[in-house]
């Protein structure tokens, strides 16, 4: 049932990973020919192979061939034909990883390939009459014994193929002559590479605030005058006012965010497309090997800047149950998509539309800010977590560098859709279901001051002259206070007026434990309710009108937002999130002790920020 010969294809760029395969199939005896592909690019990479060299040790016929140019075919097609000359004699003598184990083996089965014996027992398969089952009864070793042993196996090959290519292959990158090569080494240059990535990220915070202004304030204004419209134009009633409270604000707060998020994931896909991200993950890794982490936990951590979600499920490749808990523990620090809208809108509130040397906008720098504030607590936490849990092995990280090329319209264009409405159908959907549920209990409360609000208010201000606009005014905001949010509302705000906040911020940072989004719907719900029919001012203005009715000071000051921003840095306010984590974990055990760190340094955080500044 074997093949007469086996043709092991190769690519000179990778030829130290495509060796393992070929090294295995070899002992299985077969007749193998290694064609080593795409030859015609070794000299644009500064690749020297020594053929007779590399038959000698690898104990074959070698094939440099070019597919591409279509040179080299007609010899693989010579040795193929002639394959009854290759020797079937293995390169490396695999067996002398645990040579008494592999001894009682041979013994047992004495006609039978030693490396077939060895692939039923780990590999699960069967290779013509054996019995796997008498093999695993009379040969048991544990599962983590077997897994050792193939760790060993396969030290031992690239220890083999390593030396192999030593005297076998020359790569001189200095020689290398294409655009890749010359790219790479400023890219990925220990100084220049640094400085280049952060001038990337200050590129895309900058872009996400210029290019998303006059859509977001397009959409912005949309929703707020279609709100006025139902408001207005629907016959009075519970149904209308859901419409003009509840739904189209709430969906208004997360649809404005649509432009950012989508040139957020745009920025996103190109570096991707290009070959970029690649290069940062490799500059990074270096970094993150001081912290304690594993060099695989750079992807979880990056691609928490979408979504921590399927960045967490990413580290199921880290293998060291260790690195992988501490990296599932610290990547909810970065700042996720959902982070943008509740930071986009306090920036916008307390960072004035300035910019220092002409074209550095402050509003991105602010936002960059917030981003290396994750990813700093992130690593820090690693580096804690790392003393604590004292790790005793680290795993490395392997990447191939892909080629640069030009991004395809097509495939950015796609994956920007794609996560662009997962995102808004995700985010979407909780806030439609919360903002129904915040409008039901802002808009009733209680019958003995909630039904009686009108005549409350006329009471205490008899000795006022007020107009009627100001009158409707004291009745909405009275009836919001006296409902059931607003009692929800006033019973926790003790709890966080340390940091600033209202009962109606309160209100926000419940909800918030949904989904981190879910903070501006909230708001923008919560000053629909307490606005009067003609009010048509946009959510960014509401909030830039609400006055501290103590301190005669904007609500969301300075002080306030920064609160805010620092609270929702560290806080663990996702309930998906925290689902997956426990899934990962495989309890809710790490779950709760990362929720309750995280909200404690929320809060401390916060709380040092406001009283700092106030």
């Amino acid at each position: 049932d074997f093949p007469d010969v086996a043709v092991v294809v190769t690519e000179v760029e990778n030829l130290k990973r495509n060796l393992l395969l070929f090294t295995q199939i070899k002992d299985l005896e077969i007749p193998t020919i290694l064609v080593i592909n795409m030859a015609d690019r070794m000299q644009l990479k500064g690749i020297e192979l020594d053929i007779s060299i590399l038959e000698k040790e690898l104990k074959t016929k070698i094939a440099l061939i070019s597919s591409r140019k279509k040179t080299g075919i007609s010899e693989l097609k010579n040795l193929i034909l002639n394959f009854t000359e290759l020797s079937t004699e293995p390169c490396l003598n695999a067996s002398s990883i645990d040579p008494e184990y592999f001894d009682k083996l041979r013994k047992a089965f004495p006609n039978q390939l030693l490396y077939k014996l060895w692939l039923v027992i780990t590999q699960d398969v069967n290779f013509l009459n054996l019995e796997r089952n008498e093999i695993k009864n009379s040969f048991t070793k544990s599962h983590a014994d077997l897994k050792r042993l193939q760790q060993k196996e396969t030290i031992k090959r690239y220890q083999f193929i390593n030396n192999t290519l030593k005297i076998g292959q020359t790569i001189d990158k200095s020689k290398a002559t294409d655009i890749q090569s010359k790219l790479d080494r400023v890219l990925t240059h220990k100084v220049f590479g640094y400085v280049i990535f952060f001038g990337i990220l200050m590129l895309i915070f900058q872009s996400l605030f210029d290019w998303s202004q006059i859509p977001m304030d397009f959409i912005d204004e949309t929703f707020t005058s279609l709100a006025s419209y139902t408001n207005k134009n629907l016959p009075a009633g519970e149904f209308t006012n859901l419409l003009s409270e509840g739904i189209i604000p709430g969906i208004g707060g997360i649809v404005i965010f649509i432009p950012q998020i989508a040139f957020l994931f745009l920025f996103i896909s190109v570096l991707e497309e290009s070959g970029y991200m690649s290069r940062v993950v490799f500059l990074m890794d270096k970094i993150m090997q001081k912290f304690g982490l594993s060099g695989k936990s750079i992807v979880p951590l990056i691609s928490g800047t979408a979504c921590a979600i399927p960045a967490i499920m990413s580290a199921r490749n880290i293998e060291n149950w260790k690195e992988r808990l501490i990296t599932i523990l610290v990547t909810p620090f970065t700042t996720c998509s959902a982070r943008l809208p509740v930071y986009a809108i306090l920036i916008s509130l307390i960072i004035p539309e300035k910019r220092i040397f002409g074209f550095l906008s402050l509003q991105g720098l602010t936002l960059m800010l917030l981003y290396l504030i994750g990813f700093g607590a992130a690593i820090l936490s690693a580096y804690l977590l790392n003393k604590i849990l004292k790790l005793k092995c680290k795993s490395y990280f392997v990447v191939e560098m892909p080629s640069y090329k030009i991004p395809m319209f097509k495939n950015v264009g796609i994956n920007v859709l794609e996560k662009t409405k997962a995102f808004v159908v995700g985010a979407g959907k909780i806030i439609l279901a919360i903002s129904v549920v915040l409008w039901f209990l802002g808009s009733h409360g209680p019958s003995n001051g909630f039904d009686n609000a009108e005549e409350i208010v006329l009471t205490l201000n008899e000795s006022k002259n007020i107009d009627k606009d100001e009158f409707e005014n004291e009745i909405s905001a009275y009836k919001l206070e006296h409902s059931y949010i607003g009692i929800i509302g006033k019973t926790i705000e003790p709890a966080i007026k340390p940091l600033g906040y209202d009962w109606k911020i309160g209100i926000a940072l419940l909800t918030s434990f949904a989904a981190r989004e879910v903070f501006v719907g909230t708001i923008a719900t919560i000053y629909s309710i307490d606005a009067t029919d003609e009010e048509t001012t946009t959510i960014k203005q509401k909030m830039q009108n609400d006055i501290d009715s103590k301190t005669g000071k904007p609500r969301f000051g300075i002080a306030t937002s920064l609160s805010l921003l620092i609270f929702y840095a560290f806080a663990m306010q996702c309930m998906s999130t925290i689902a997956v984590m426990r899934r990962e974990s495989g309890g809710w055990k790490w779950p709760a002790i990362q929720f309750v760190i995280m909200g404690a340094m929320a809060y401390l955080g916060a709380l040092l920020t406001y009283q700092l500044l106030v």
